[in-house]
């Protein structure tokens, strides 16, 4: 049986003590995005677009949900699969193509986690449920570009943080 699952956010921008959108150059990229009963998170435009480098930008969060999303599915496979994983870890990349209109759309994101897992841990397995967890993420699902995965697998013994 099928389910259905709704996630609601509120945005907030504000022209403040400013003109509003009277110039390109003059109103704030600054906004929150908020989820009841948690904080919210500052963001802005890339500052490539005018933005506030010190607030998270919709292409880093969309980079991020792709991350988070794949990595909580590789957690859940390894758990029901034996495999004992101590450490996580992912330096993601994302490229976006910019249009000469200034219309973009990303073209590939690139993850790349480390995982430590006990001695004892299939590090084969360990490294074919990527493919899994690829394949279920809800999130990889819903893109139309192309989302790789390169992982790397360590025994805990050989652990460097």
């Amino acid at each position: 049986m099928e389910k259905t699952h709704t996630y609601a956010i509120e945005l907030r921008w504000s022209a403040g003590d400013g003109e509003g959108t009277k110039s390109y150059r003059g109103y704030r990229r600054d906004h929150s995005i908020a989820v009841e009963g948690k904080p919210e998170i500052p963001a802005s435009s890339d500052p490539a677009f005018r933005g506030d480098r010190a607030r998270y930008n919709p292409e880093e969060l969309l980079v991020a949900s792709l991350s988070s999303c794949h990595m909580l599915w590789y957690l859940h496979l390894c758990a029901t699969n034996g495999i004992v994983v101590l450490d996580y870890r992912d330096r993601a990349t994302g490229t976006m193509r910019e249009e000469n209109d200034g219309a973009g759309r990303f073209v590939r994101v690139e993850l790349r986690p480390q995982i430590t897992v006990t001695p004892d841990s299939d590090r084969g397995r360990a490294l074919a449920l990527h493919g899994d967890a690829h394949r279920l993420c809800f999130i990889a699902r819903s893109v139309n570009f192309p989302v790789e995965v390169t992982a790397e697998i360590r025994n805990s013994n050989a652990f460097q943080s």
